[in-house]
């Protein structure tokens, strides 16, 4: 708002009372006419008393005008408004305004001139017209993200294709139309996808397609309880594995040995599997070749697994005792925090030894360790240091303990042999192989109960044998008779959880061993 301009009043009073004082346009001219008036006392008095008058009357005028203002001139007329500036990260420039002077026609020769705004900038465009550039600027937004309908795999249609020796899974998806080029991208979509590079025979491969006939879906189903499943996801592929809920059983069996352990127990109602792990577990201990007698009893604890009520499959023993020859074994199930799962003694002690007793499932033994035999091929008595034990060709042979290969190869009259050296103290050796595992190479380490190679008759040999020798510092030892050293016993921090865990099944063994004698009695 402007201020009231009071000094127009007092120079307007001034010049009535004093004709010859000009009016107040320049206020540094009457102070120059104020300092050379000091000369005369007479006249400051007067000049002084004017200017006091002057001051009341100019106040007065003001009073009764109602405070209102001296007549401001005329602003200049504003520019028109500019059009809307276009939405941009540039900066802004100011709008500049042109004065031109014009000739009026209607008011003769009189110059005039007028204010025009700046020429309007181009009209902003529409959204959908601006380029898709973005500037370049970093923007947080909250995304929203609307989640694909999950795939109905009732509405696809399905072929199955089980694995075959010899399938790829490039022959697989030419025999299904599918390109390769779907292949490379499934495959190498995600870590987890690249599992469908190890397909095994027996696995069962699912392919799914639309209404359409387009590819959907993937399945690869190991067996009944785990799968590889994969789907598309828009422009992509999504990979998960599926492990399916398994519910598990705790059953048991007892029986008394009539003929051989297999025959009593399919008859006590085991299954083949856990008569094979019953005979694994207590092998260390018992040669169930030439140890077994009539009147020897066992009792097992094992777990069933089923799946929507249905069984699956018989799974692992948790419990078993084995009284041979007046003798008792026990033997617990323990699986630490790492997943590992063994077999020990009530006691802690590993029932694994370190060797195995016989590295191979044979029918006999056909000749056993001695110092003077008659060779059949020779004709002639010499040392036999080793245990023959007979067993059809292509039978499975295993390293009998860890160690590493330092033999393979033929020697002499052995045929083809593997020795393995375990350690510092024992060997082992291997001879009349009909041929090699492949992975069982000259200079690599291998694990107790590796196969290493398969029964044969090479070298100096009548029939399909394998011939074992054991040696400790090189001196041979009689591998039925010699004590295996035995394997790491249950480490010091799994103890307590192991000896708790291990109450209620020892109780459930103590439970079945009374009942059989009771019911034998």
């Amino acid at each position: 708002m402007p201020r009231p301009d009071a000094f127009l009043y007092f120079s307007q009073i001034i010049h009535l009372i004093t004709p010859q004082f000009r009016p107040m346009r320049d206020f540094k001219n009457f102070r120059l006419e104020s300092r050379r008036s000091r000369r005369s006392p007479l006249l400051r008095l007067l000049v002084g008393g004017a200017i006091l008058i002057a001051a009341g009357v100019g106040l007065l005028l003001w009073q009764v005008s109602g405070g209102q203002p001296a007549p401001a001139p005329a602003p200049a007329p504003a520019p028109a408004p500019s059009a809307p500036q276009p939405d941009s990260n540039i900066q802004k420039k100011p709008s500049r305004q042109i004065t031109l002077p014009l000739k009026l026609p209607d008011l003769g020769d009189e110059s005039s001139s007028t204010t025009l705004p700046a020429p309007p900038p181009t009209a902003k465009p529409r959204r959908s017209e601006q380029p898709a550039a973005q500037p370049s600027t970093t923007t947080r937004t909250k995304s929203i993200v609307t989640q694909a309908p999950a795939l109905d795999r009732e509405s696809l249609s399905w072929s199955n294709h089980t694995i075959r020796s010899g399938d790829t899974l490039s022959s697989i998806f030419s025999e299904q139309a599918l390109s390769p080029t779907l292949l490379h991208r499934i495959v190498n979509s995600s870590k987890t996808a690249k599992q469908l590079t190890h397909i095994k025979p027996g696995e069962t491969l699912r392919i799914g397609r639309d209404s359409s006939n387009a590819f959907r879906s993937l399945i690869l189903d190991h067996d009944r309880i785990n799968s590889l499943i994969i789907e598309i996801e828009g422009d992509s592929f999504s990979a998960r594995t599926d492990t399916k809920q398994v519910e598990r059983r705790t059953t048991h069996r007892s029986a008394t040995i009539q003929d051989s352990l297999y025959l009593s127990a399919k008859q006590a109602g085991l299954p083949e599997s856990v008569i094979m792990e019953l005979a694994n577990i207590f092998g260390w201990d018992i040669d169930f070749a030439l140890e077994i007698r009539s009147g020897d009893h066992f009792s097992v604890i094992w777990e069933e697994e089923f799946l929507n009520g249905d069984k699956l499959r018989d799974g692992a023993i948790l419990a078993a005792e084995f009284v041979n020859q007046g003798r008792r074994y026990r033997a617990l199930r323990y699986t630490d925090e790492s997943g590992h799962s063994d077999y020990f003694t009530p006691e802690g002690r590993s029932m694994r030894k370190a060797f195995l007793r016989a590295p191979v499932d044979f029918r006999r033994i056909s000749s056993r360790f001695t110092r003077a035999r008659w060779h059949p091929v020779l004709g002639k008595k010499r040392p036999h240091r080793g245990v023959d034990y007979s067993a059809k060709i292509g039978t499975p042979i295993k390293a009998a303990g860890d160690g590493k290969i330092i033999h393979r190869g033929r020697k002499g009259g052995y045929g083809r042999t593997v020795i393995i050296q375990h350690g510092q103290r024992y060997t082992t050796l291997y001879a009349h192989l009909s041929r090699y595992n492949k992975k069982a190479k000259s200079g690599s380490r291998v694990k107790q109960g590796q196969i290493i190679g398969y029964v044969g008759k090479s070298g100096l040999a009548t029939g399909p044998h394998l011939h074992y020798e054991f040696r400790v510092n090189g001196v041979h030892r009689n591998p039925l008779t010699v004590k295996l050293p035995a394997a790491q016993p249950i480490a010091k921090k799994y103890r307590a959880d192991f000896e708790m865990k291990s109450l209620d099944l020892l109780a459930q063994l103590e439970t079945l061993s009374r009942t059989m004698l009771a019911d034998a009695n």
